[in-house]
């Protein structure tokens, strides 16, 4: 969670929101990484998990990522839940919920729901506070300007 807390930073020079995702195997080495891009990219589907994980596949030459871990520091939305899903990671860890949006357990759960092809494991409250801090801080900074 630290490394995804760390490519939360990247988002930050562009005005996107902090928002880190790491792609790991089981041994913990790293295959992708990513930060939101959205605004610098001008792209929807620039959230981190997305970056992350099109980097995974990329290192891994398959877009199958079922021995590996996605670490986020905000619940993924549908969109990311369901592209976890459908790179059929083993699992799922995230810091902060995301109470509008989530798609892991607050919301919705994409992620495990019964009539998904495949459910990765999830786990969440990750660091929980620093990552919902590191968005605390963010919007705070843009209510102000």
């Amino acid at each position: 969670m630290r490394r995804a807390l760390s490519a939360a930073d990247g988002a930050l020079a562009s005005g996107d929101i902090p928002v880190g995702a790491v792609v790991v195997d089981r041994d913990g080495r790293v295959l992708g990484v990513g930060h939101n891009i959205r605004e610098a990219a001008h792209d929807p589907t620039g959230h981190a998990e997305i970056v992350a994980l099109r980097e995974a596949a990329r290192t891994l030459g398959r877009w199958r990522l079922e021995d590996a871990v996605l670490v986020v520091t905000l619940e993924p939305c549908a969109m990311c839940a369901g592209a976890a899903v459908a790179a059929r990671v083993a699992g799922i860890v995230f810091g902060a919920w995301d109470e509008k949006a989530g798609a892991c357990g607050s919301v919705w759960d994409l992620a495990r729901d019964r009539a998904a092809l495949h459910r990765p494991e999830v786990h969440a409250g990750v660091l929980a506070e620093e990552c919902a801090g590191l968005l605390t801080e963010f919007f705070a900074q843009h209510r102000e300007a």
